[in-house]
């Protein structure tokens, strides 16, 4: 792969990670709702659903790329469907409404990777975009989408960071926040949906 090529990839991966996001939403919310300690379940499954879902967009691209538009045509809308309730969620919530353990749990993490289609989008287009052309051997596929999860994992530590700085902030100002997250998700359905 040239140089050039890998520049690209990365500059794509960076810029893609570190937008908004639903993984990156919930885990500024939960955050800063909750701490850093009490959601650290919820972070540990969006972690773990990134590196999942990233394996399996290799698979996807490797093997089933005939399958894989039919595939992303329904995530997309199941997708969508669920960063709304997500949005709104968001939205109506206030600092502590409900328990710790059940807001930030790891499989609600967990689960939101798998229906964001941001993430599938991301690791396909970037494979097929940047990496395909040069490396189409199942093991170098694997391997890039392994550092697009460790950029995106990096990418929601970020946003847990911001989270823990602000927490004060935001528990003075939450529902304004709140409000503005929400947006945020709905940007994001408009994004996959148009």
């Amino acid at each position: 792969m040239p140089i050039a090529v890998l520049g690209n990839f990365l500059i794509y991966c960076i810029v893609n990670a570190f937008t908004p996001g639903p993984g990156n939403i919930l885990a500024l919310n939960t955050v800063t709702n909750y701490g850093y300690q009490k959601g650290k379940p919820l972070f540990f499954g969006i972690f773990t659903g990134y590196y999942v879902v990233q394996i399996l967009c290799a698979i996807f691209v490797y093997g089933i790329n005939a399958l894989f538009p039919n595939v992303m045509r329904v995530m997309k809308y199941i997708g969508a469907a669920y960063i709304l309730w997500l949005a709104i969620h968001i939205a109506v919530s206030r600092p502590s409404s409900e328990s710790a353990e059940q807001s930030a749990s790891f499989w609600k993490g967990f689960i939101l990777q798998f229906i964001n289609v941001k993430i599938y989008m991301f690791g396909v287009t970037a494979l097929t975009g940047y990496v395909v052309a040069y490396m189409p051997t199942f093991s170098a596929l694997l391997f890039f989408e392994m550092v697009i999860a460790t950029i995106g994992t990096i990418a929601t530590c970020t946003w847990i960071g911001i989270g823990v700085l602000i927490q004060k902030f935001y528990l003075r100002h939450f529902r304004i926040i709140n409000i503005i997250l929400a947006l945020t998700l709905l940007e994001c359905i408009w994004g996959m949906i148009k």
